[in-house]
């Protein structure tokens, strides 16, 4: 037989060929019909994130404006860069920035290293009931509200009648008015958030750590690794993926200092070591009512914050370790 092609008659189509798959669409939705129970579960935190995370960012608009809330959004007349070339030549910003950024780098290279250091610690105890004895009591003082944290250092540290005076007058020594003192706003700032929160960061180093191949460690004590031995050469490098994302994002978030607890532990006396960005913030927004200057300073610490990410993320990538993206 020939094997030249027939052509098609005249008045019908050619036949087209059979599709090699399926539509893209239709497999997405497929997929989404057999796993809709995980859709499901996943709806609520995607719905918060829409509402409580992007939606707001239309109002970042008003940072640009004159915002006047009987005009709104939409009707307040456009003023461009001036809230942002205020706060940069404000006699107020060299302090509220170089004081964020002071508690901010404290806090980065004393509260970051010290979970990784408890969690190393508690991985090495060999009684299971006592580590978790001491991982409920290092991770305890996360649940305690900020506000009450604040109270026990202001009870604690009390000139006449707290714990450390007492102690300090035994030694000889005069009393300190720790919470009056701009000198000290600073360490107790960051002694206390490391008492608060670095046995909470702790677990996800334990959790790092249970992810290693305890073959590893039973082939270094054959080949007669002591404790340090081991942890510097199995635990140190198996966390590190973990660490570096969290230093990551620790950087990313560095300029966010705690608002709650600088505002609470703010007196007229150590004003010129409390007032951060946030507290600035908080100050020049509500209490005074400059919503688009307020709106421009926090605006210009978000932006902040992107860049650090975005710089880090870069060098730890170029750095061929573990990263965001």
């Amino acid at each position: 037989m020939s094997s030249r092609t027939i052509p098609a008659r005249r008045g019908r189509p050619a036949a087209t060929p059979l599709p090699q798959r399926k539509n893209s669409l239709s497999l997405r939705l497929k997929r989404i019909s057999r796993a809709w129970q995980l859709y499901v579960l996943l709806a609520p935190a995607v719905v918060y994130i829409l509402v409580f995370k992007y939606w707001p960012m239309y109002g970042v608009q008003i940072a640009f404006k004159n915002y006047n809330p009987v005009d709104g959004f939409t009707d307040s007349p456009w003023v461009g860069l001036t809230h942002f070339i205020r706060f940069v030549n404000s006699y107020q910003f060299g302090q509220v920035v170089g004081n964020t950024l002071w508690i901010a780098i404290l806090g980065l290279l004393v509260a970051f290293p010290i979970p990784i250091i408890l969690a190393l610690l508690v991985n090495q105890l060999q009684s299971e009931r006592f580590k978790k004895f001491t991982q409920t009591v290092l991770y305890s003082p996360a649940f305690i509200s900020t506000v009450v944290v604040v109270g026990i250092m202001f009870v604690l540290l009390s000139p006449r009648s707290g714990l450390v005076n007492n102690a300090i007058q035994l030694a000889g020594v005069e009393p300190v008015f720790f919470m009056g003192s701009a000198e000290w706003f600073r360490p107790i700032y960051v002694i206390s958030d490391v008492w608060q929160n670095a046995g909470f960061s702790m677990i996800v180093y334990l959790a790092a750590l249970a992810a290693i191949d305890p073959a590893l460690h039973d082939a270094a004590k054959v080949d007669g690794a002591s404790k340090l031995q081991r942890i510097r050469h199995i635990d140190l490098p198996g966390i590190m993926p973990v660490v570096t994302i969290l230093f990551i994002l620790a950087i990313g978030n560095l300029l966010n200092v705690g608002f709650e607890k600088a505002l609470l532990m703010q007196t007229p006396l150590n004003i010129s070591s409390s007032e951060i960005i946030q507290t600035y913030v908080y100050h020049a927004g509500l209490q005074q009512a400059q919503f688009s200057y307020s709106a421009a300073i926090g605006l210009f610490n978000s932006l902040l914050n992107l860049v650090l990410l975005l710089v880090f993320n870069t060098i730890a990538r170029r750095a061929n370790q573990a990263t965001l993206w």
